[in-house]
């Protein structure tokens, strides 16, 4: 059972979306990371004092003034219009042909609920099972997608609220620990409410043995 952590020492940061960044997921981005950004994110990250080192797409959602700054300052990965995948996706293979420690896909809340689900939802790609910690931030919400087999550890503050959701599918040998209505070896169905508006009572652990689970903490409680 492999143990997922936020302390890996490779990360990739992919940067999407169509709304400014919380100041939160910026400051959870390492110093060192690789920034890839998916074609209007670029926009979004220099905004909020990154410096892209990809930018992948179609190019149709870029500024004309940050696709100069990227063909001055970045790999520019260009793609047709016509394309079966999203950026987002091509953007997280990207970062996966890499074999980092860890993904982070950072995105603002845009109002687009079909981009969201469509990007939470790449989250869950097969060869992501290889990479040993897998985040993401969406708006102020913070997420930890888990592959089974495998356990996620969270520090979280007592009276956290958290959410434990099958949201890629049926998934098995789901527990949940530390927390107020705990979870041992369940069948978690794909998304139903049973691990909705959990809280923290102390370190929470969240197990899957077969299939994906997206833990989700509204608001970054940090």
């Amino acid at each position: 059972m492999n143990v997922q952590r936020s302390s890996a020492s490779s990360t990739i940061v992919v940067v999407t979306g169509a709304a400014p960044l919380d100041r939160r997921a910026v400051a959870a981005i390492p110093r060192d990371a690789v920034v890839v950004a998916a074609d209007g994110g670029l926009d979004h990250a220099r905004a909020a004092g990154l410096r892209p080192d990809v930018l992948i797409g179609d190019l149709d959602s870029v500024s004309a003034v940050g696709l100069t700054w990227a063909e001055e300052h970045a790999e520019i990965v260009r793609h047709p219009v016509d394309k079966a995948a999203t950026d987002t996706e091509l953007a997280i293979a990207h970062a996966v042909s890499c074999r980092p420690e860890r993904i982070l896909l950072v995105a603002g809340a845009g109002d687009r609920l079909d981009h969201a689900i469509a990007a939470l939802g790449a989250l869950g790609a097969p060869p992501l099972a290889a990479v040993g910690s897998l985040e993401a931030w969406w708006g102020a919400d913070q997420l930890h997608v888990l592959h089974g087999p495998r356990t996620v550890e969270l520090d979280l503050p007592p009276g956290t609220v958290f959410s434990v959701l099958a949201m890629h599918g049926p998934a098995r040998g789901v527990s949940v620990g530390g927390a107020r209505w705990p979870l041992v070896d369940h069948h978690l169905e794909a998304l139903v409410g049973l691990g909705v508006s959990n809280v923290a009572e102390d370190t929470v652990t969240v197990t899957v043995r077969d299939g994906i689970v997206t833990v989700v903490v509204p608001g970054a409680a940090s």
